[in-house]
């Protein structure tokens, strides 16, 4: 069954630009392993007033890229974006899950 998730993350102040690039440039092994995993699309917006990151997924199944915490390159990922954004202290994005409201298929 598909699912649609979505969640924000915070990106730290003037950051954009490397953050754009560092997705422009995915990794081949990361992009693998989210379509491995049931992830059909992502999108990531930004909100230049807050600096929020509203990101939005489709999975097959119940889990999304949040889901993959203990994959060694998951954790690389979030080592080389720490830098640029609000962290936990494992350098995992802060991530607030989006309660759905409407859909209009």
């Amino acid at each position: 069954m598909m699912e649609r998730l979505a969640f924000k993350m915070k990106l730290n102040k003037g950051q954009i630009d490397a953050y754009k690039k560092r997705h422009d440039e995915l990794w081949p092994d990361l992009k693998k392993l989210l379509k491995d995993n049931g992830v059909s699309e992502y999108s990531i917006f930004f909100d230049e007033e807050t600096s929020i990151l509203f990101a939005f997924q489709k999975v097959l199944g119940s889990g999304g890229s949040q889901d993959l915490a203990n994959n060694e390159i998951v954790k690389k990922w979030w080592n080389f974006m720490a830098d640029i954004m609000e962290v936990n202290p494992d350098n995992s994005p802060i991530s607030i899950p989006l309660k759905e409201v409407f859909y209009l298929p």
